[in-house]
């Protein structure tokens, strides 16, 4: 059986492919935009873990980036149990200021391709009847913040979908699991070392590998539709949906991003 994860070749992507081939034994298929990191990614899980794998670089952003990829496990008569569509890109700035091309970079990746991959590999694991499917969402898909807009509303997106998805495909035996982590210990959000050490030892950044091994834990082992990573989460969470608009507006005018009163 083989599991499909995207934006392998990195992060939290190159975390759940090494343990989906280490702990659970799947083959795997891997996709990314950075060819020679995911072919050595690639060779490396083989390698380590005798695991057959797949290379297959492309643009998932690109218009019919799902499609691409179904007809390559089609063509490799490729059983897919499990999909992990975890490709993704976090822009800072003003939507006034944002490239038009980016945004439709975003909006691509997170949300079409990602909602026809499940349409696609959705329809094989029913008729299977047993599958499993992770799309990662985030904390900040229940907040409302200047600079991100495109990125908290394509999340939330993704984990209102997944929500809804996981009743029609649960009772023919695929689970769908909505996996919104907060801070990661990724280069996505990159903080001052001595910052980032306080942050991890106080648990309200975790490390990605114990994120992607709680994640896939849920996923085999619970039905559970959404997983929010970290005790801090249920804490931060509900603080950020009730801040106050006057102290948003403050923060964008220290940070310049709004005129001064």
């Amino acid at each position: 059986m083989y599991a499909i994860v995207t934006g392998a070749s990195s992060g939290i992507g190159l975390h759940y492919a090494e343990q989906l081939a280490r702990d659970y034994k799947y083959d795997l298929l891997l996709v990314s935009n950075q060819p020679a990191e995911l072919q050595q990614v690639a060779e490396d899980l083989h390698a380590r873990f005798g695991v057959v794998t797949y290379a297959l670089p492309m643009d998932l952003a690109a218009t019919d980036a799902a499609e691409q990829v179904f007809a390559f496990s089609r063509e490799k008569q490729m059983d897919v149990e499990v999909l992990v569509n975890n490709a993704g890109i976090l822009i800072f700035d003003l939507l006034t200021r944002t490239d038009p091309k980016r945004m439709e970079i975003i909006l691509h990746l997170h949300i079409v391709t990602l909602t026809k991959l499940c349409r696609l590999f959705g329809e094989t694991m029913s008729e299977r009847e047993k599958g499993f499917i992770i799309n990662m969402s985030s904390m900040s898909a229940w907040t409302a913040l200047p600079t991100i807009p495109l990125y908290n509303a394509t999340k939330n997106y993704v984990l209102a979908f997944s929500k809804s998805l996981w009743y029609e495909l649960m009772p023919k035996g695929v689970h769908v699991l909505a996996v919104a982590p907060g801070s990661t210990n990724t280069s996505l959000l990159p903080f001052p070392e001595k910052m980032g050490r306080l942050l991890l030892k106080t648990g309200v950044t975790m490390q990605p590998e114990t994120l992607v091994r709680r994640a896939l834990r849920r996923l085999f082992r619970t039905k559970n539709k959404v997983y929010l990573s970290g005790a801090w989460s249920y804490v931060i969470v509900p603080f950020l949906k009730h801040l106050p608009n006057g102290l948003i507006f403050f923060v964008m005018r220290k940070m310049g991003l709004a005129p001064k009163k």
